[in-house]
């Protein structure tokens, strides 16, 4: 008998062994406490809040030519970090213009006042719901940031978004707001096709219900903040400012000059762009140049 039961329970260890990388590993509850950010991890048919190490190091200081926006968005912040009536919030335009970097920032701005992030991607928005129960009767406040929000011609995903702002998120608890990120002010791309039905009635213009159709889902959000593209003596500032901020960190002495002026100019001509991303990378291998010859 007692050969028998090893046996078995021989077998029932194998089996378990096999089985057990199959299975889901078990999930710690977050310490929102300690934890500052958070991504929504889809798995199977639901999902889970996957803790996050971020850095805080982006200041709302960083971001130069974008005053406007800046303003406007850490206001918003702030009346949803008091308590107060604050909008969903779509920040559009072209890329690498400092969006996403704002939103960051603003992390790293009220983080101690109980800020909290969590990235959610475009595909598992219609999981917002099950996000959102998750933040019920917590203390802290929680925007959920959808970064390069946009929706291509023939999906019908967006409309899933629609009725997610019009329903459950605007039902959410008071700590939970939505920030998104997108370089279509519209969110959904607008054909020359969806205009050929707009009709004249009694002297009022009727466009095409599907057009009607696509606006209406960035109606969703209260607050639309626009950024352009860099202008040269932007482009220019915001090359001088990460310079002086990567420099100082590492010591290194230097000054703005003619010929660095050209360099900065040429680095964005053969990107094909001038935004703040690119003054960034440009500010990273000139000072990391300067750094390589110092050593030498």
């Amino acid at each position: 008998m007692d050969s028998r039961l090893n046996a078995f329970l021989e077998r029932a260890d194998a089996v378990l062994a096999r089985l057990e990388p199959l299975l889901p590993a078990p999930r710690q509850v977050i310490d929102w406490d300690q934890c500052l950010a958070a991504r929504w991890q889809r798995e199977g048919r639901s999902g889970f809040l996957l803790p996050l190490e971020v850095s805080l190091d982006m200041r709302l200081s960083d971001l130069i030519g974008v005053d406007k926006q800046r303003e406007q968005l850490a206001r918003n912040t702030q009346q949803f970090l008091d308590g107060l009536p604050a909008n969903h919030a779509l920040l559009w335009g072209a890329r690498g213009t400092g969006k996403s970097s704002l939103v960051r920032a603003l992390l790293a701005q009220h983080a101690k006042a109980g800020l909290r992030l969590i990235e959610i991607e475009r595909d598992h928005l219609a999981d917002l719901p099950r996000v959102v129960e998750q933040l019920v009767k917590l203390p802290q406040r929680f925007v959920l940031f959808c970064d390069d929000l946009s929706f291509e011609a023939g999906e019908s995903d967006y409309r899933v978004l629609k009725s997610v702002l019009d329903g459950s998120l605007e039902q959410a608890p008071e700590n939970v707001l939505l920030y998104a990120t997108s370089n279509r002010r519209h969110l959904v791309p607008e054909n020359q096709s969806d205009n050929e039905n707009w009709k004249r009635v009694d002297g009022e213009l009727h466009p095409n219900e599907a057009v009607e159709d696509k606006i209406a889902l960035s109606d969703r959000f209260g607050l639309w903040l626009s950024f352009y593209p860099f202008s040269q003596e932007h482009f220019l500032d915001v090359v001088e400012h990460w310079i002086g901020e990567l420099a100082s960190k590492s010591g290194l002495q230097w000054q703005w000059d003619e010929e660095l002026d050209i360099l900065a100019v040429r680095w964005a001509t053969g990107r094909g762009n001038r935004n703040g991303r690119c003054a960034y990378q440009f500010a990273r291998y000139w000072v990391g140049l300067k750094l390589l010859e110092r050593q030498a």
